[in-house]
Order: structure tokens, then C-alpha cells, then sequence
């Protein structure tokens, strides 16, 4: 009789279990703390070192916070952004984080997210929209002030040049934050100098080879270029291929300035092939992590969340390569 009455027991212990975790409409956005922190993330793609070395830091992150991370490489393409958000509300994670495509066009998934009740993160770029309580947060680079800081060392270097200053520009991803705020702070920099002419400029999305594609086509277009202003190291690199098969010197005949800061850029620069590089810090990992359990709990954070960044001369980063991180 006594094991009868235990397992009536058991089997009401486990309904009244069962019953909590069906409970709620608001699914994992309501789930206890006891409850393993679900993130979805999606990410660009993996058009770069950079991306590369960012998506390795979410994904260890995560490992060692003991969060479940739902994975999605949007493969540079906004909608297959919005179908990864769009998932993640379906399947009621915790959190959704997400580095966007582009910088428009995202209120109406946004929306969807916070009547779901899922509190949506922005990682290393930003969103234009209007209505910032879309979104809990913005952890990432100052893109402005890095196109500035690549802007003020060309000021610096050219500062005894008389005559005009030819300038190339690579442009990131059309649309994207970091391509419209660094071509932005650049252009905001050098603007007091007539004497530097940006003879040219296009998209190189991001890649190495675009970048080269690009700069071939400069090559072939301007009879003078002096400078090349790259979005990102990756461009830079590609770049780098074309004016050596061109015959020329990069470093030298073309000088180059770039953002990102990747070991692939510093082994250029040691080779004297770029000038200078704006470091743009990808390891966001551990911050987005923290950042995504206290906005889970309810705490109150920072709108936005700027990374601590550097530049790099040839030999500074010389000195800092055999150490470098991505």
C-alpha cells in the first residue's frame, strides 16, 4: 500500500512540474533563474578576419558563461537576418543580440521582438531607428571616431606637403554603419585641408577580394594616387595585391591607412606595406555575455557601450604581432 501511495506521489510531483513549465505565455522570457540563459545571435557573415575573430569570441564566450547560444551566419544578407530574429522569437529564447547587415530597415522585426517580450541587444553596429526602446543596448566600436583617427593621422602626415593629395577610398558594405560613420568621420577630419582629394571611391564590401577588384580599377582610372583609405584591413590587404601586381610599392608609392587591426594587417605593417591601422577590437564575447544576463534580469544598463581601441604605427605593430589575438 505504502509504494502505491509513493507513486501517486511522484506522479503529482511530476504534473505540478510539468504544469509550472507550461505555465506563463510570455515562454522563455518568463523563465525562472534557474534556467539555463538561451541567446540568439546572428551574425553578418564571415566576409573578414575581423567577423571570423568576433563570431570565435560570442561562441567561446558563451561556452564558458554557460549560455546556450542559437547560432545564425546571415551571410551578409538583411533578410536572412530578419528570418534568424524572426526564429529566434519563435523558438522564445531569452535574449536575441545581433550585428545588423545594414542600418535601416529593422523597426518591424524589432517590433515583433519586444511584443514578444525578448530584449534585443545590437553588437558592433548600430540600427537608425527612431524609437530606441527597440532595443536594450548598443555594445560596440565608435565608428566615427575611427574614420576621424585615420582622417587626423593623413592631417599629420601630409602637414608639409604643398601640393594636392590624391586619396582613394574603400568603402565597406553600402548601408552598413561602420562604412557610412567612418567615411563620415574621415571626411570630417580632412575637410579643413583642401589639399586632400578623395579621387575616388567605391564599395569593396568588406572583402579581400573586392578589395583587390576595387583597386584595380583605381589603378586603372587615375593617372595619381598617393593614398588609400580602407574600411577595413581585409580591402586593405586585397589592395595591397593589386598595386604589387600593378608594379608598385604599397607603403611607398601608395601609402595606406586602414581599420581593424587584425594579425594579417600587422604582418603587412611590418613589412612596411601599411601605415597606419585604426584598431577596431572584435572580441566582444565576454561584454555581450555579462551584458545579456543582466538585461535578462532586468537590470538596468547602459544604452551604449563603447570598446577600448588603439592605433597602430609599423612598429608598434610590429612589437605587439607574436602576441596578437586575431
Amino acid at each position: 500500500m505504502s509504494k502505491r501511495v509513493a507513486s501517486v506521489l511522484v506522479a503529482g510531483a511530476m504534473v505540478a512540474v510539468l504544469a509550472a513549465c507550461g505555465s506563463g505565455g510570455g515562454g522563455s522570457a518568463e523563465k525562472g533563474s534557474g534556467h539555463k540563459l538561451v541567446v540568439g545571435f546572428s551574425q553578418v557573415g564571415a566576409e573578414s578576419g575581423w567577423r571570423t575573430a568576433n563570431t570565435k569570441s560570442i561562441q567561446e564566450a558563451a561556452k564558458k558563461a554557460g549560455v546556450e547560444l542559437k547560432f545564425s551566419d546571415a551571410q551578409q544578407k538583411q533578410e536572412n537576418q530578419i528570418k534568424a530574429i524572426r526564429s529566434f522569437i519563435q523558438q522564445k529564447v531569452d535574449v536575441i543580440a545581433f550585428s545588423p547587415v545594414v542600418e535601416s530597415g529593422w523597426d518591424t522585426v524589432l517590433k515583433e521582438a519586444k511584443d514578444a517580450h525578448i530584449p534585443v541587444i545590437l553588437t558592433d553596429r548600430a540600427v537608425d531607428s527612431k524609437d530606441e526602446s527597440l532595443y536594450a543596448s548598443f555594445l560596440g566600436s565608435d565608428f566615427v571616431e575611427e574614420g576621424k583617427k585615420a582622417g587626423d593621422w593623413l592631417v599629420k602626415e601630409y602637414a608639409a606637403a604643398s601640393g594636392d593629395v590624391n586619396v582613394v577610398q574603400l568603402e565597406g558594405t553600402t548601408g552598413s554603419a561602420p562604412a557610412n560613420d567612418r567615411k563620415a568621420g574621415f571626411a570630417d577630419a580632412v575637410k579643413g585641408e583642401p589639399k586632400f582629394k578623395v579621387v575616388a571611391s567605391q564599395t569593396g564590401d568588406f572583402t579581400r577580394a573586392k578589395g583587390k577588384e576595387v583597386m584595380q580599377a583605381f589603378l586603372k582610372s587615375q593617372s595619381k594616387i598617393d593614398v588609400l583609405y580602407a574600411h577595413n584591413d581585409d580591402m586593405a590587404l586585397g589592395a595591397i595585391q593589386a598595386i604589387e601586381e600593378a608594379g608598385k610599392k604599397p607603403g611607398t608609392d601608395i601609402k595606406i591607412v586602414s581599420v581593424d587591426g587584425v594579425k594579417d594587417a600587422f604582418t603587412a605593417m611590418s613589412q612596411g606595406k601599411i601605415n597606419f591601422d585604426v584598431e577596431c577590437n572584435p572580441l566582444l564575447g565576454d561584454q555581450l555575455m555579462d551584458l545579456a544576463k543582466k538585461v535578462k534580469a532586468g537590470e538596468q544598463v547602459p544604452r551604449r557601450i563603447k570598446t577600448e581601441e588603439s592605433t597602430f604605427t609599423p612598429e608598434q605593430a610590429t612589437a605587439a604581432l607574436p602576441n596578437r589575438q586575431y
